[in-house]
């Protein structure tokens, strides 16, 4: 078993077979908060935060737009808060997430509007709110804004959302900016400029920029760097046909993060001084001033922050066709709080958090509690032979996406999320209890309905 400060928050530490995160020992905070547990580190969020909001400022300057935290990574009110703090700006993609950011208290000016879909509730909403920004992603959206905007008496500021033609280096169903992807106008097919033709024919739309997001999990600057290239060609072509600069660019999120040994997680300074030395170079290439450019950060804020801790229920050794057995461990979660790797094939370690052990590692599967065999977290590692039912389980690195896309599959209770900080620890999202998975269910007379 290997301990990577790389993987695990910055707060954490391993000593004598014992995890301890700021503080406080993985055998205490599943004796106090039960498992399975997700745990932020809130020092390392807060870090990482500062780190990246610093480096946008420190490479781009008077043109440094805002570092958007995107909320669909993992949100609730008291990370809201977080964010708010830190001076951040949050990029919410429903109506859901719009009334997290409420509940907190955030800056409206400070919100940006996402999504392929938005209802006509949720754009009016943000208008009536008067949100920072709206960040367009098709020829529907354009007539709804514009409409709603009208009937308000406002006028959207707004975004569009731009595919520049790139495959980023990830999986295919988390890259997002190559041609056959239901999000935003392909610049390559035409339709980014006929979308900017008619945002500028709506009264109540006021193009401020373009968006753009071209996947996730990404350790090259290179796919960022072509396209601010190909973005910033359009805002020349903007240019010349309006005779006015757009002044706002937003480059998306997408930034990779270590999960097992040997990755490293990108580092904001790299990634941003390759971008601004791009994006300047272009907007000196063709006579732009350069835009306030603006990110969009959220994995690579809040994943590496959180470990979630198991408990391991059963063990079994079973034997393969070619004569080698493995090992299963089963804890007390599953795909339920962890869909990643049945979506994506995506990839996690584990530590025995709560002893020592000098077994023999051996070929172990980790998988969950859930009637599917598809339920498994870490598909091979080698781990010690002697895990047993009772004992800790920890992941790290499960902060994005980890609570944020969990489900109630077999009616499990989505887990508590705990922050803990200099020894201490306090919930900030309550564990599900079985009332809450039947609060829902209705008995309710049948009636005609016309």
């Amino acid at each position: 078993m290997e301990f990577s400060r790389e993987i695990f928050s910055t707060h954490s530490a391993y000593t004598k077979g014992e995890l301890s995160i700021a503080g406080i020992t993985a055998a205490t905070l599943a004796d106090e908060f039960g498992t399975p547990l997700f745990v932020i580190d809130e020092d390392d969020f807060r870090t990482r935060a500062r780190a990246w909001k610093s480096s946008l400022e420190r490479h781009f300057g008077a043109q440094a737009g805002t570092v958007y935290y995107a909320g669909k990574a993992f949100l609730c009110v008291e990370v809201a808060k977080w964010i708010k703090e830190e001076g951040l700006g949050l990029d919410v993609c429903t109506g859901g997430e719009l009334a997290v950011a409420l509940a907190a208290g955030f800056p409206l000016e400070h919100i940006e509007v996402h999504g392929n879909n938005k209802s006509e509730d949720e754009i009016a909403d943000a208008l009536d709110l008067d949100v920072g920004t709206i960040v367009i992603d098709s020829f529907h959206e354009i007539e709804r804004v514009n409409r709603i905007a009208g009937h308000a008496g406002v006028v959207a500021k707004a975004y569009l959302r731009l595919t520049p033609g790139i495959e980023a280096h990830t999986h295919e169903f988390i890259a997002t900016a190559h041609e056959d992807v239901k999000f935003g106008f392909s610049i390559a097919s035409g339709a980014a400029w006929k979308a900017i033709e008619e945002v500028e024919a709506a009264a109540n739309i006021r193009l401020a920029g373009f968006h753009s997001h071209i996947g996730s999990q990404i350790f090259s600057p290179d796919g960022f760097e072509i396209a601010a290239t190909r973005l910033i060609a359009l805002l020349a072509k903007f240019r010349d046909h309006y005779n006015r600069e757009l002044p706002e660019l937003d480059l998306g999120g997408g930034y990779g993060i270590a999960y097992v040994p040997g990755d490293t997680t990108m580092d904001p300074d790299q990634i941003l001084a390759a971008i601004a030395t791009v994006v300047k170079h272009q907007c000196k290439e063709h006579k732009l001033s350069i835009p306030t450019v603006s990110i969009e950060p959220g994995r690579a804020l809040i994943g590496p922050t959180t470990t979630t801790l198991y408990e391991v229920g059963t063990t079994k050794t079973v034997t393969l066709e070619n004569g080698t057995t493995r090992r299963y461990v089963s804890v007390d979660g599953g795909m339920s709080d962890n869909i990643r790797p049945a979506l994506y094939d995506a990839e996690y370690t584990a530590l025995l958090a709560n002893r020592p052990s000098a077994a023999t590692e051996v070929d172990t599967r980790i998988v969950g509690k859930h009637c599917e065999s598809g339920d498994i977290i870490i598909r091979a590692i080698y781990l010690p032979n002697d895990i047993d039912a009772g004992d800790l389980l920890a992941i790290p690195a499960t902060g994005a996406y980890g609570r944020s896309m969990a489900s109630n599959y077999n009616h499990m209770t989505r887990p508590a999320v705990v922050a803990v900080k200099g020894g201490m620890g306090r919930t900030i999202l309550r564990r599900e209890t079985e009332v809450d998975l039947l609060a829902l269910d209705v008995i309710e007379t049948p009636r005609k309905l016309s």
